[in-house]
């Protein structure tokens, strides 16, 4: 049985180009290598099974034997392993992408993408667990997906992390060494994890993809060096310079400011991909002209969050005007508006840039941040505020700005149980329920408007967690919606 499982994944191999039929004896070696097995016969059948059940049977071998623990943690470790037998050595991943980009960059991205699935960095099969649909606004058609491709830990793997020795290498998650890392309780291993390089304005930079895949060739550009990230003018040309390398992706940053920020403020780093999202097909609501900068389209964008977008042929004017904003809204304060430029020394204003090729045209978006705090909204007030929590209390990052509500695995079972007492119980049994209560407002609200049937409950109440994001989005907005607001808004831009 064992062989069987062994020669599948060889063979998967060889389907998937990882290996060539010269390699798959020296595959076979290496597996039974990793699963301290000394003899091998080739089985009469192979079966033809998915990557997952092969791995499976693989795993299960390991556990029963008393290879690894029966943990998920574990697994996974040692399933990266198995993998690391069928995947080439970085120098011939990044020999081929060469090669394949001198014919065009969108063969050369959908085939890396393709490795990096084929592989199982990316495990095609967790992916599509995640829960997704489209959800329209008055902003558009925003996504919205519960993610449930990361896998909970176990008790005992997280007691076994808590009391690894804590470890500097790698830095963080992003810096290069993790190419082959073996991995450990509390770090994922990498063996089958390759980047290439690229050089991004005369620097070193590393090119991959997000083994989490929130959208379509979800890639992560990052700084070779463990480095700060940082908005600056020569954050948007690095921006720019991506884009002229890869015309079919988009790029952008997260903000280098806790709450507005992104995940990993430490490690200089952005996110791209070849996806449109409802931000990119907003439209251009009103017109500005800005001093000595006639020569660049600039306008305000009509979505829930504060954005100036900048479009024209030249982008190195496109990131001279950008570096003007920036620095203007660094130092802006509206006291009306309630936007403060710093408190106590604390700098509370930055910006969220998207960078991204529109035929000749370059476009850049501008997301007016600010992370100022309040006794009221302590989180932030520009941050989705409590009566949302039910439903997103995560900082509003990168890809929540553009319009995909990544949302918590807990709503899975929460919207089920949720759709299943309004259909049985009615609205009013939500208070009594210790898991539901805290949804009773908002479904007491949409079920006074809507008629809710067994046939629509599960349509309305996804179109509901539509709506409920896009005013988390309003909140995160610096400027809101309003008279008040975009007067507020044009205020700022005349000031530059």
């Amino acid at each position: 049985m064992i062989n069987e499982s062994i020669a599948a994944l060889a063979d998967y191999g060889l389907k998937t180009g990882l290996i060539a039929p010269e390699d798959r004896t020296f595959a076979i070696n290496s597996i039974l290598a990793v699963l301290a097995i000394d003899e091998y016969e080739e089985p009469d059948r192979i079966p033809d099974e998915s990557l997952e059940n092969t791995l499976k049977s693989l795993l299960d071998f390991a556990c029963e034997n008393g290879i690894i623990e029966d943990s998920v943690v574990y697994r996974d470790l040692f399933d990266t392993k198995l993998m690391a037998c069928l995947t080439p050595r970085p120098s011939e991943v990044i020999r081929r992408f060469r090669e394949e980009y001198a014919e065009s960059p969108v063969t050369v991205t959908d085939n890396f993408y393709k490795f990096s699935q084929d592989t199982d960095y990316i495990r095609r099969y967790r992916i599509a667990k995640d829960i997704r649909w489209k959800s329209s606004t008055e902003y558009g058609e925003l996504d919205i997906t519960i993610n449930l491709s990361k896998p909970e830990k176990d008790p005992k793997a997280i007691a076994a992390a808590k009391a690894a020795k804590q470890s500097g290498y790698p830095k963080c998650l992003l810096c290069p060494e993790n190419v082959g890392y073996r991995g450990r309780v509390n770090h994922p291993a990498r063996q089958n994890h390759r980047i290439i390089p690229v050089e991004i304005c005369g620097e070193e930079w590393g090119f991959q993809y997000s083994p989490y895949v929130y959208y379509n060739e979800h890639c992560i550009l990052f700084n070779q060096k463990h480095t700060p990230m940082v908005i600056d003018k020569k954050a948007f040309e690095k921006l720019f310079d991506f884009v002229r390398q890869f015309p079919h992706y988009f790029i952008g940053s997260n903000a280098d400011l806790p709450i507005v920020g992104g995940s990993i403020l430490s490690h200089e780093h952005f996110q791209g991909g070849n996806y449109t999202f409802a931000m990119a097909k907003a439209q251009v609501e009103k017109e500005y002209v800005i001093k000595g900068f006639e020569d660049v389209k600039a306008g305000r964008l009509k979505w829930p969050m504060s954005v100036i977008r900048l479009s024209g042929e030249r982008p190195e004017r496109l990131a001279e005007l950008a570096d003007h904003i920036l620095t203007s809204w660094r130092g802006y304060t509206d006291e009306a508006a309630f936007i403060f430029a710093e408190t106590d020394g604390e700098p509370h204003s930055t910006i969220t840039p998207i960078a991204r090729r529109n035929g000749s045209q370059y476009e850049l978006d501008l997301v007016l941040r600010n992370n100022i705090t309040t006794e009221e909204h302590p989180l932030g007030v520009f941050h989705p505020h409590a009566e949302l929590h039910h439903i997103k209390k995560e900082n509003i990052g990168l890809i929540e700005v553009m319009g995909l509500a990544v949302l918590p695995a807990r709503l899975k079972q929460e919207m089920e149980l949720l759709e299943k007492a309004l259909i049985e119980k009615g609205v009013n049994s939500l208070r009594d329920d210790p898991i539901l209560e805290k949804h009773a407002d908002w479904a007491e609200e949409f079920s006074s408007r809507r008629t809710i049937t067994p046939e629509n409950v599960s349509d309305v109440v996804k179109d509901e967690i539509g709506k409920v994001f896009a005013q988390v989005l309003e909140h995160a907005g610096v400027y809101k919606r309003t008279p008040e607001g975009m007067a507020a808004f044009d205020r700022f831009v005349d000031s530059l």
